[in-house]
């Protein structure tokens, strides 16, 4: 098979059933027919001698093949629009791009007002969606450009992407103001006898404070596990459990801070882009002032 003899349209059709699992659903995002849709998977079908996608009471489940050669696919078609983008004269004012970020609720609460704030000023036409996406499908999302950038701790690792350290912040201790078992100081001892709230999306498992605390043989006492810090934020105010979070965010309530009674690595968030999107204008322009902006807060 050689290149110039496959009509290059049908690998988007290609990545949109792979996404979408559902030739209906790939149709509305190509704005094409179902039966548009149809006809390319059986062309894409003679054109690699394989099903590609077999159609399943869960929708069209990709075979080996195709699960074989999705990231370059997927890749190949991002380069070719940052081909295409790098050709047009970037101006924010008339740009009318839709970028989409994946983000826990702590960097939004940093990161989304000033940024909000900043494209009102100089891109009003521009867009932002953020939203979640787990480390193991960051990767892919960022290679097939349905997700511009991500904003998470160093564990992301993939030659095909970029990333820069945006801040480091180190992790306290809060309770509500009249919390009746605290007063001056939090030592160790009164840590660990206290029952704690811990944010996290994921259902179960500790992050950085429970691996430290086994390093020291110790254990903390989680009463209640929830996914958002609004949701933290209510249950702090209306309980004596403890909470222990990053300082900048701490900073922002009005509740009792105390220092971390415990040696522990400091938080940090880097900003992760793929590398085909390294020279992109737009993509260029976002770092900047994300950059510059966690500086100057």
């Amino acid at each position: 098979m050689r290149l110039n003899q496959v009509d290059l349209n049908l690998f988007l059709v290609f990545e949109a059933i792979y996404t979408q699992r559902n030739l209906t659903k790939a149709a509305t995002v190509l704005c094409i027919t179902q039966p548009a849709v149809s006809n390319a998977l059986n062309r894409l079908r003679k054109t690699f001698d394989d099903p590609l996608f077999i159609r399943t009471p869960g929708g069209m489940l990709p075979t080996p093949f195709a699960k074989n050669i999705v990231d370059d696919i997927r890749e190949a078609l991002q380069l070719l629009t940052m081909s295409v983008r790098e050709g047009d004269e970037f101006n924010p004012i008339q740009s009318n791009r839709q970028i989409n970020c994946s983000m826990n609720d702590f960097c939004e609460s940093l990161i989304l007002p000033s940024t909000i704030q900043y494209l009102q000023e100089n891109a009003p036409r521009m867009t932002l969606n953020s939203y979640y996406v787990s480390r193991d499908k960051v990767v892919k999302e960022l290679v097939a450009g349905t997700l511009d950038f991500a904003f998470d701790v160093p564990l992301i690792t993939d030659k095909n992407l970029c990333n820069l350290p945006l801040f480091r912040d180190e992790y306290v201790c809060v309770v509500r103001q009249d919390h009746p078992n605290i007063t001056s100081s939090l030592n160790l001892e009164q840590y660990l006898t206290m029952e704690h709230l811990y944010v996290s999306s994921r259902r179960r498992g500790g992050d950085s404070v429970d691996l430290a605390l086994s390093e020291l043989g110790e254990q903390r006492n989680i009463k209640i596990r929830v996914k958002h810090h609004m949701a933290a934020i209510r249950v702090i105010e209306r309980s004596d459990l403890l909470w222990t979070l990053p300082k900048r965010l701490a900073d922002e309530l009005d509740f009792k801070l105390y220092p971390l009674p415990f040696k522990l690595p400091p938080l940090e968030i880097h900003l992760f882009w793929h590398k085909s999107a390294d020279k992109d204008a737009t993509n260029i322009w976002l770092r900047n002032f994300f950059t510059k902006m966690i500086a100057n807060s």
